[in-house]
């Protein structure tokens, strides 16, 4: 399932918040619509975010390098945004189409996800468990996806995996998501909550953890969906292989760690009220809602990008794939 495409003119998007009762595509008209479906998580996944201000770029008449700073504060911690608009700036700064350019993000986005899959599937076998977090499928990117990338395209090759997903509080994008991406596929998935990740740990069940990533840091620092960094505690605890999978578009090299990153924290209505028939706390509680969380380097067992699969040390081994722009 496409998480947006571009037809006649016209950019269709996939409402990730209608999912998984409601399929619905929007097309976004004015710089308000794009800002409001980033911040609102209509359009979520580094890699579909950059694709999507890519086309926001290079379709709305507005001043393009206010444009960029506009859309660039919807969501500041997602690497891709930013990558995605300076290069669409850059594009009409030289004289070229932005739209070219636009359009060149996306089909490298696919090219992307499929370098991540295989690369990603060569280090699975048949019949294992893998422990998910967050969402990193089809709906994130373009294609396949990052951290589920490697389980869709092994299912085309007659793979099987067992999947258990976290539902990923307080935006439930394992439960919407993730194991709606998987249940259309075919792939066997189970749904779980959160906190049930050690004990399925504890019993075995687990062979490996993917995720997905919204920026790397220089020391290999990744920021996700909060509550990854638990997940990782506990890999390393159980032995159960860490591993994280996302573009190169996603690294930071100016970022030295993941102290240096920026944490969104968003509205404490999701926490309380979202998805929810009544609130479920009092209006007076206070909440801390921080979007992601930082994982350290020491955790993570391996990055798969698509210019290959990075082992520690990675200020060495992300150093070695780096441009020399």
């Amino acid at each position: 399932m496409e998480s947006m495409y571009f037809e006649n003119g016209t950019l269709f998007v996939l409402d990730q918040t209608k999912l998984p009762n409601e399929i619905e595509y929007f097309t976004p008209k004015s710089k308000e619509d794009y800002y409001y479906a980033i911040k609102s998580l209509q359009v979520r996944g580094a890699p579909a975010i950059g694709i999507f201000a890519g086309y926001a770029m290079a379709l709305l008449n507005e001043d393009k390098q206010e444009l960029k700073k506009y859309l660039d504060s919807a969501r500041p911690t997602a690497v891709n945004l930013s990558y995605a608009t300076e290069r669409v700036l850059k594009a009409y700064n030289e004289g070229k189409n932005p739209l070219d350019e636009a359009r060149a993000i996306h089909l490298e986005d696919i090219e992307m996800c499929r370098k991540i899959s295989e690369y990603g599937l060569s280090l699975l076998k048949d019949g294992d468990g893998i422990l998910t977090h967050c969402n990193a499928g089809e709906l994130a990117t373009s294609k396949y996806g990052t951290g589920l990338g490697p389980l869709l395209l092994g299912k085309e090759r007659g793979y099987t995996f067992h999947v258990y997903s976290d539902e990923t509080r307080p935006l439930l994008q394992g439960a919407r998501l993730t194991s709606f991406e998987l249940e259309k596929a075919g792939v066997d998935v189970t749904l779980i909550c959160d906190n049930m990740a050690s004990l399925v740990m504890k019993q075995g069940k687990i062979n490996a953890v993917l995720v997905g990533t919204d920026r790397i840091a220089a020391n290999g620092d990744i920021a996700n969906k909060i509550g990854t960094s638990g997940v990782a505690i506990l890999a390393k605890h159980y032995g159960i292989p860490f591993y994280v999978l996302g573009p190169y578009s996603t690294i930071d090299y100016k970022c030295k760690t993941g102290d240096d990153i920026v944490i969104e924290e968003r509205q404490a209505d999701e926490i309380k009220n979202m998805w929810y028939e009544k609130p479920m706390a009092l209006p007076e509680t206070k909440c801390y809602n921080p979007a992601f969380d930082v994982t350290d380097h020491e955790l993570i067992t391996a990055i798969i990008t698509d210019r290959g699969i990075l082992r520690p040390p990675y200020n060495v081994s992300l150093e070695s794939i780096k441009d020399n722009d």
